[in-house]
């Protein structure tokens, strides 16, 4: 009669029907009806963790071929907390992405997410033309508070014109046209952004469920699509100086942003 410790490796992931295997298994063995009974419990083992995986087919980074790659991954102290920092790429294009993340991700564990597109008059030089410094830090603010989240920052400038044509488009801006008029009038289109491989990206981290921290319901569209089970939308407004009035104002009549401004 083999030992009952022999069985043990069957039934070491940590459920509830494992501790109660241990007690059975070590209880019938000494009656010598080891192998019924560890069958049944077994069996009941497995189904429990098939029935685990079955719940979770709905979150397509399971199954789904990706079109990025990660390449690095370090940490990353901040004046907003300590995070980790990835560098992705595209297979698919040059295009490369950031994420900054916190915590552990868990794909039914609904998650605080930005995607945040890359603003380098706003996120680095401090323009208030525009939100976009004081969103990323808000966010920023927002994960460290949660212990848990993912900012994914996405490299298309200036809504994907690239930051030349931004500069552009800021001239026209003088002269008095909106930023979809100045877009419109370079030949570009209006939001040239596109987020499933921002998506990927979630995927790739682990998530399914997300609290997505935006006020663009195109950004919430295209999540959605691409996969990621939204929750919730999470609001973001900041106090804006009256320069940023005109884009605001533009944000939400013309391209319906969610903001009440």
């Amino acid at each position: 009669m083999p030992c009952w410790d022999a069985w043990l490796p069957f039934l070491s992931d940590g459920g509830p029907f494992c501790a109660f295997a241990r007690i059975r298994v070590r209880a019938v063995s000494r009656k010598r009806f080891m192998f019924p009974h560890a069958q049944v419990i077994i069996k009941i083992t497995l189904d429990t963790q098939r029935q685990h995986d079955h719940n979770n087919d709905d979150c397509p980074w399971r199954s789904r071929a990706r079109t990025v790659q990660k390449v690095a991954s370090a940490n990353l102290p901040t004046s907003h907390g300590e995070f980790r920092i990835a560098g992705y790429r595209s297979l698919i294009s040059d295009e490369e992405f950031v994420v900054l993340y916190k915590g552990k991700m868990h794909a039914d564990v609904p998650t605080l997410v930005r995607i945040h597109s890359q603003c380098l008059t706003g996120d680095v030089f401090g323009s208030i033309k525009c939100d976009c410094g004081p969103q990323l830090h808000r966010a920023l603010d927002m994960i460290e508070a949660e212990g848990r989240g993912a900012i994914v920052y996405q490299q298309q400038e200036g809504r994907g014109i690239g930051i030349i044509n931004k500069i552009r488009a800021y001239a026209l801006q003088d002269e008095g046209l909106d930023t979809v008029e100045a877009n419109e009038k370079l030949g570009f289109e209006v939001d040239a952004r596109e987020y499933r491989q921002c998506a990927e990206i979630l995927f790739d981290l682990g998530l399914c469920k997300v609290r997505v921290i935006s006020n663009n319901p195109d950004k919430l569209r295209a999540l959605e699509e691409a996969g990621l089970q939204i929750v919730e939308r999470i609001p973001i407004e900041v106090p804006a100086e009256e320069p940023a009035a005109h884009y605001l104002r533009t944000k939400k009549e013309k391209m319906g942003h969610l903001i009440s401004f």
